[in-house]
């Protein structure tokens, strides 16, 4: 997820479905690359993993993310989007998305990141994010991450032919509602390609937004990526116009994978 996109409560779409954004379907052989391309963008992560502990600072995170792409001959598709001065988004604690990473920024134990990892690859885009751990963390802020990875899962295996992206949506949903969490509404998941932000909108709860009627065919390929925070769903974007917090500072957590719908069901591209 990355972007800065109206809320999603308050998107206008066309009443036609005519008009609107219809969703791309790849082709066996574009499916193909979107694999290469998610298995760089995991390789990422495993990098990232491997370096996160108290002490390092995002900017640390940002250059190893950058090294580990260009040896892999892929680009970022985060740098100088809109403007975004980065190569991975780097989001602590009460920060939801579209951190910056910045050499003033210090992991310390205790803390929790997440990091949004976003590659371009043979003309076709790669997008994964996941939350860590930094050292020890307190029970509550595992508890967030445990339930928003849940509900990636359970909305997952919702990505079947003939269903709706709507049935996604409502799994999200009532996984992390009953666990007594907050499901974020201005940021959504979405269709990805050839492009970061395709059609369908994948919001991660159930609304009458009319992406949600939309069937799941075989060669649609989504990002699904719950945004859960601990106090309340609300958020608001700090002074550098990129860094999403929650609205009453409490924990968030941010899990995402690229999934392509195939006629045996979900497949999960950012997969190691």
């Amino acid at each position: 997820m990355f972007r800065r996109q109206q809320q999603a409560r308050t998107v206008r779409r066309p009443a036609s479905s005519a008009q609107r954004p219809q969703p791309q379907l790849k082709s066996p052989r574009e499916i193909q690359i979107m694999r290469e391309a998610g298995r760089i963008v995991a390789r990422v992560h495993a990098v990232l993993r491997e370096a996160i502990r108290p002490g390092v600072s995002t900017w640390e995170l940002d250059q190893l993310a950058a090294e580990t792409m260009s040896k892999y001959n892929a680009a970022s598709c985060f740098l100088g989007y809109r403007g975004f001065p980065a190569h991975i988004c780097t989001s602590i604690n009460e920060e939801l998305v579209h951190g910056i990473p910045s050499k003033d920024r210090i992991l310390k134990a205790g803390d929790i990141i997440s990091i949004d990892v976003g590659v371009r690859y043979r003309g076709f885009i790669g997008d994964s994010a996941w939350t860590y751990a930094v050292g020890e963390i307190s029970p509550e802020a595992r508890a967030l991450m445990r339930v928003t990875e849940e509900s990636l899962y359970q909305g997952i295996a919702q990505a079947h032919p003939g269903r709706r992206v709507v049935d996604i949506s409502r799994a999200v949903q009532r996984h992390v509602e009953a666990h007594g969490f907050h499901v974020v509404r201005e940021y959504t998941g979405h269709g990805v390609g050839r492009q970061m932000h395709e059609a369908p909108q994948v919001l991660n709860y159930e609304s009458q937004d009319p992406d949600g009627q939309i069937v799941l065919q075989p060669g649609l390929v989504i990002a699904i990526e719950p945004m859960v925070q601990i106090g309340t769903w609300q958020t608001r974007t700090l002074k550098d116009n990129w860094t999403v917090i929650s609205k009453d500072h409490s924990l968030t957590a941010h899990f995402e994978h690229t999934v392509a719908i195939t006629n045996n069901g979900p497949e999960i591209l950012t997969l190691p």
